[in-house]
């Protein structure tokens, strides 16, 4: 038997498989039991002091890699503001405009969703 642990949808399940089961008979399904969530990555902060009007967002699920920017900091359309991680590869997220980096609003590590704001401009 091997236990896993797996999350869908938010919600963390342990589940214990067996190994070697015959070929030709169903397989019992396997146990899940619901546990506390790993924390979620923050949800973007609404209302921030410093945040702009211009949202860049993450264009796959991932984990934030690399924060290539500051706030405050000055970017063309198309530089690169954040790096994120999906299946083994480094996603560059890009400013859709020219602008100031208003606000970061995630950090390395983070796990976030396709669409999730990650900064915004001004």
């Amino acid at each position: 038997m091997k236990n896993y642990t797996i999350t869908v949808n938010g919600n963390a399940y342990d589940v214990v498989v067996e190994e070697g089961a015959t070929s030709g008979a169903p397989a019992a399904a396997p146990k899940a039991t619901p546990k506390a969530a790993p924390k979620a990555a923050p949800a973007a902060k609404a209302a921030s002091a410093g945040a702009g009007s211009i949202k860049v967002e993450a264009g796959a699920a991932g984990k934030v890699f690399k924060i290539d920017t500051n706030v405050g900091q000055a970017v063309k359309a198309g530089d690169t503001v954040i790096t994120i991680e999906a299946m083994k590869m480094e996603i560059p997220v890009v400013a859709p405009k020219d602008g100031t980096v208003a606000s970061i609003d995630v950090a390395v590590g983070d796990a976030v969703e396709a669409g999730a704001v990650l900064a915004t401009l001004n």
